[in-house]
């Protein structure tokens, strides 16, 4: 989550430019039970029978966050599938603050992947809020073969910078719109909203493209989500999926010993991204790659 200001393929580097990182995705669609979601589909030559790895942007985010990977997981033979989720960036969603809980876009997940009308593996990868949607859609039955849960926690934030940006933000959001809010959390942080390098614009543009409800609505629920670990430690367990549970070493939202005892319940274990922060998908790719594709490899290859 950002605040609310927030093999044959190369392995490309992430770079200040990291959400632009070209690659051999196409820009597509998915359907769902929300509508079309935008998407970035890689796949490599021989897809027939590969795995399907179906990436979660996290609030404020979109499928761009993940495009450092798509190439490294063609490359590895797994088809990359990044979303945006309803109401972010290119998805169109619903102007009603209540349909972006994660109780809510659970089962939007859910249809994504009913819907690609797969017989082979999903493994289902959410980032930070994409966390907890992709939590509410193992929840709802999501037909997958493994989960990742990516700089995310168990429950609602209590404290901390990210809780104190999305209380200040939201009365700004509704009284002044997205514009203002953005761009005044740009200029607090001593940055001009109006820069002209492309990832700036493609930032703001991101956001101010955004639905106000999805905002309101997600930033809501990241103060709000009740734990519901137990509950996915048993569902987990019943249907026998397996799970872990990735953070940056400098992750500064969620603690991160609150995500290692969230992966203890879970009967896993926290592995730690060296030099990524909240965002080690563009932050540290290569090191997170060296963590994912190893697991992602394990598990497909006993299904």
């Amino acid at each position: 989550m950002t605040n609310m200001t927030e093999s044959s393929a190369p392995l490309r580097v992430a770079s200040s430019h990291a959400q632009l990182t070209p690659s051999v995705a196409l820009r597509t669609v998915v359907e769902s039970s929300a509508g079309p979601l935008a998407a970035l589909v890689a796949s490599p030559e021989d897809s027939a029978t590969a795995a399907v790895v179906l990436l979660v942007p996290g609030y404020t985010g979109s499928k761009e966050d993940f495009a450092p990977l798509l190439d490294p997981l063609v490359g590895a033979g797994f088809v990359a599938i990044a979303i945006d989720q309803p109401g972010q960036n290119e998805s169109a969603g619903p102007d009603d603050e209540t349909a972006y809980t994660p109780t809510a876009l659970g089962p939007v997940i859910t249809s994504v992947i009913e819907g690609l009308a797969l017989d082979r593996t999903v493994i289902l990868l959410g980032h930070s809020f994409g966390g907890l949607v992709s939590r509410a859609a193992v929840l709802d039955g999501a037909p997958i073969g493994g989960l990742i849960l990516l700089c995310s926690g168990p429950a609602a934030f209590s404290h901390g910078n990210r809780y104190d940006a999305l209380t200040a933000g939201a009365p700004v959001l509704r009284t002044h719109g997205a514009a203002a809010l953005y761009d005044g959390g740009q200029r607090a942080a001593g940055l001009d909203p109006q820069d002209p390098a492309p990832l700036a614009q493609f930032l703001r543009r991101r956001f101010l493209a955004s639905s106000e409800a999805a905002l309101l609505g997600m930033g809501q629920a990241l103060l709000t989500e009740p734990d519901r670990t137990d509950e996915l430690a048993a569902e987990l367990d019943q249907r026998r999926i397996p799970v872990r549970v990735i953070a940056g070493e400098a992750d500064d939202a969620w603690p991160l010993d609150v995500q290692r005892g969230m992966a203890r319940t879970l009967g896993t274990e926290l592995q730690l991204v060296p030099g990524g922060a909240h965002s080690p998908a563009v932050e540290a790719p290569h090191a997170l790659l060296d963590l994912l594709l190893p697991l992602l490899r394990s598990w497909t290859s006993q299904q």
